[in-house]
């Protein structure tokens, strides 16, 4: 998946002539289209001026930023070793499909957070950290047992273990996104809202997706 989608802060200019309320008047007071900030996820847009725009474009990494995104790669980092189980251990097709789909977005997002990282001259974890010793799960992951479990199971059983286990593991990142933003000045940085904004979207897209399949296969 992941090159994130919007280049300048999910702020950048919007001009659009009809959004969030604002109309064509009020949009011509000035002779120009209203610069239009899009809200954190769930929240409205806005219209901002051309200054605050400015000032949001300078916004910089806060040290929430940094742990949100060295705990987010060793949350990635599971949801790999959980998808790794499909191919040996189901015969359905749409299983398979999930699995890649998850495998290559989020490898790619481990990628983007590791580089997101070292250019600002923090640590980067590798895809193994969380396996250290005292390491802390983040929400939604799966313990050890739950993840033994899954990897001892074959057919329906196996395609029920994970469903189950990745829309709690993806329901998860969703928490620790809601929670980034509820820390002052966190999350607004170009790169990290952008993230931070694909994250909620295409993970709850698959939520929705992986209910629909765990319906199916306990007709």
């Amino acid at each position: 998946m992941h090159v994130p989608k919007l280049s300048a802060l999910r702020v950048t200019v919007f001009l659009l002539t009809g959004v969030a309320g604002v109309s064509c008047r009020s949009a011509s007071v000035a002779g120009e289209p209203p610069i239009v900030q899009p809200g954190a996820p769930g929240q409205p847009s806005q219209v901002i001026s051309v200054e605050k725009a400015v000032d949001l474009s300078r916004v910089g990494h806060t040290p929430a930023d940094v742990r949100f995104m060295q705990e987010m790669i060793g949350h990635h980092a599971q949801a790999l070793e959980m998808t790794a189980l499909i191919p040996s251990r189901t015969s359905r097709e749409d299983m398979k499909q999930l699995g890649q789909r998850i495998e290559i977005s989020q490898a790619d997002e481990i990628k983007m957070m590791q580089t997101w990282l070292k250019d600002r001259g923090q640590p980067a974890p590798d895809v193994h950290a969380h396996h250290a010793p005292g390491a802390k799960l983040m929400p939604g992951m799966l313990m050890p047992d739950e993840m033994k479990r899954l990897a001892e199971a074959k057919g329906v059983e196996f395609d029920r273990l994970f469903l189950e286990g990745m829309i709690k593991h993806h329901e998860g990142a969703l928490t620790m996104v809601k929670n980034l933003f509820d820390n002052n000045g966190a999350g607004q940085e170009s790169e990290v809202f952008a993230f931070l904004s694909d994250v909620e979207a295409d993970q709850q897209m698959e939520i929705d997706r992986m209910f629909a399949m765990l319906k199916e296969l306990q007709k």
